[in-house]
């Protein structure tokens, strides 16, 4: 039951099994076993510019969840808390928690349950929350994909609403992307020359938007 995938720096194609609690790699016909876990599940799934590896985690026995740094097989780092000692992320495994990877090394959480973006330094340190102000949207915010592009700006999908929020490095809102007959928008993807792919989740189209003009 692959739940979310990645490419990495060379190319090979990785994927987190939910029911296995395993992460994957994909080399032509051949898929070979990374990572596995024992008492946490693997959600999302993130490449770095490092070559390491990022995986959103969930414990359903004890309600938590956990984002954790990988160099191939072997643990780096794990990220679950605030300074506070507040949990980062919302501990509901029936929400989706999707991430990339910012251009100034910021870790970029849509974080669905929680209704927010999470973004974290690569030390580890909360930066901000981008929490959408209700009385913009008729339905709750509720981020599902996440993407990142060439000017450190963050665009995140609202399926719930028909958009997609783009706020800068900082979290400040910069604009919608709402014009353009979206439905549904769910996957996100930014090629080089910052075009942007949108999957709809319900039409099953795939959408390339020229937001940057």
């Amino acid at each position: 039951m692959p739940q979310d995938i990645a490419m990495t720096r060379s190319g090979t194609l990785v994927y987190a099994d939910y029911l296995n609690r395993s992460i994957n790699l994909v080399s032509g016909t051949q898929i070979q076993t990374l990572i596995t876990l024992r008492e946490w599940t693997p959600f999302g799934l993130c490449s770095t510019s490092s070559g390491d590896l990022l995986v959103i985690q969930n414990r359903d026995d004890e309600k938590q969840t956990k984002l954790v740094r990988y160099s191939g097989n072997t643990q780096k780092q794990s990220i679950q808390r605030d300074e506070q000692g507040n949990m980062l992320f919302s501990s509901d495994s029936t929400y989706t928690v999707h991430l990339s990877e910012n251009r100034n090394l910021d870790i970029c959480v849509a974080d669905n349950g929680a209704g927010a973006v999470v973004v974290i330094s690569a030390a580890g340190k909360l930066r901000f929350r981008y929490i959408c102000t209700p009385s913009t949207t008729r339905e709750p915010f509720r981020p599902d994909g996440i993407i990142t592009d060439s000017r450190a700006n963050i665009l995140t999908s609202d399926p719930g609403n028909h958009r997609i929020h783009i706020i800068d490095q900082d979290g400040h809102f910069l604009r919608y992307i709402h014009n353009c007959g979206l439905q549904n928008p769910y996957g996100l993807c930014v090629d080089s020359r910052d075009n942007l792919f949108v999957a709809e989740r319900k039409t099953g189209r795939v959408k390339k938007i020229q937001y940057y003009k």
